[in-house]
């Protein structure tokens, strides 16, 4: 009995120990974390990045048919030569562009937050990509073209603010609310960073359903670098709840794609699924309605999170990975 009392408590004391040593760690590892986290983010600060919005919505609204030709000489790319200029001079005399500039003039009354927002996230970027050059940044009306809010090219970014005037605008009625919920303000930046992402990452041949979730999960990895103040659930375009949604269920979520062999799966229906927006992730169980959409980008993400946290790699070196390569070394546990 005595020998069992000691090796009793021998054991007891090195599971203590072990307990003890794992909480040192963890606390040292968050400490050195925060510290490493501050000085990245104050060497960023520190990155001089001269950020100017040239607002040609508000300049075309102004303007009259006898500015269109100073018009075109400052902004080329905007007017394409298989219209003549009286598509031009009617468009400034169109009611419905007035509606659309008054509105975006109603919404955008101060427009220095959201312009500093668009500079922080261009000195993250510059910061991970030093040979950044800042584009023209121009803000324009796309007759409420949602599905293409923002184009990117190396020298000039396009922003049509007639996409993001908030999730309640009366333009949008006739929209699903899933789309409509990221019409607003907020969602710019993210949107930014999405369409940088996309050039960013090389991966041609998505084929398998890990394929396309690894693909998003290194978009949402990047914008956790590049526009680390904004919100997870802003990040993915999620609601506040949604997010919630996905982070209670995470276990569930990932068990169900494991048990039902989804991973390899080249079925593209599983995109609509899962994978592109929609209202909620189909599962065919009576929870659907539930969840929100665009649950495989979210369980990719974490992947690509596991990845990076447990493998000393850098970005670049990471984006180049194949997606089986990332998700065999991820070491990808769900929350449970």
């Amino acid at each position: 009995m005595r020998l069992n009392y000691i090796l009793r408590t021998d054991r007891k004391s090195l599971q203590l120990f072990y307990i003890l040593k794992t909480v040192v760690f963890i606390i040292f590892f968050a400490i050195f974390s925060c510290q490493r986290t501050s000085k990245v983010e104050s060497d960023i600060s520190a990155i001089d990045i001269d950020i100017t919005i040239e607002r040609f919505d508000q300049l075309f609204a102004s303007s009259s048919p006898s500015d269109l030709t100073v018009l075109k000489e400052s902004y080329p790319f905007l007017f394409s030569k298989k219209f003549p200029d009286s598509v031009w001079t009617r468009r400034m005399k169109d009611p419905i562009q007035a509606m659309l500039a008054d509105a975006v003039d109603s919404v955008y009354v101060d427009f220095k937050p959201i312009e500093a927002e668009i500079e922080l996230f261009y000195q993250h970027l510059k910061y991970y990509n030093k040979p950044l050059k800042v584009p023209r940044l121009i803000t324009v009306l796309s007759d409420v073209d949602y599905r293409n809010k923002i184009a990117v090219t190396d020298t000039v970014v396009l922003i049509a603010l007639d996409t993001y005037l908030g999730n309640d605008h009366e333009f949008y009625t006739s929209f699903y609310d899933y789309i409509k919920q990221n019409l607003n303000p907020r969602q710019i930046v993210p949107d930014l960073a999405t369409s940088y992402a996309e050039q960013m990452i090389y991966q041609p041949n998505r084929v398998t359903f890990l394929d396309e979730m690894i693909y998003f999960g290194k978009q949402l990895y990047l914008k956790d670098l590049w526009i680390p103040f904004k919100a997870n659930y802003e990040k993915i375009g999620y609601s506040v709840s949604e997010y919630e949604w996905s982070e209670d269920n995470e276990f569930y979520i990932w068990q169900y794609f494991v048990e039902n062999e989804l991973l390899y799966q080249t079925d593209r229906k599983l995109l609509g699924r899962f994978i592109l927006a929609a209202p909620f992730s189909r599962f065919n169980l009576d929870l659907d309605s539930e969840s929100p959409g665009r649950l495989g980008q979210y369980i990719g993400w974490k992947i690509v999170k596991s990845y990076m946290n447990n493998n000393p790699k850098s970005v670049l070196e990471m984006l180049q990975m194949t997606p089986q390569e990332i998700f065999s070394n991820a070491k990808f546990k769900p929350k449970r």
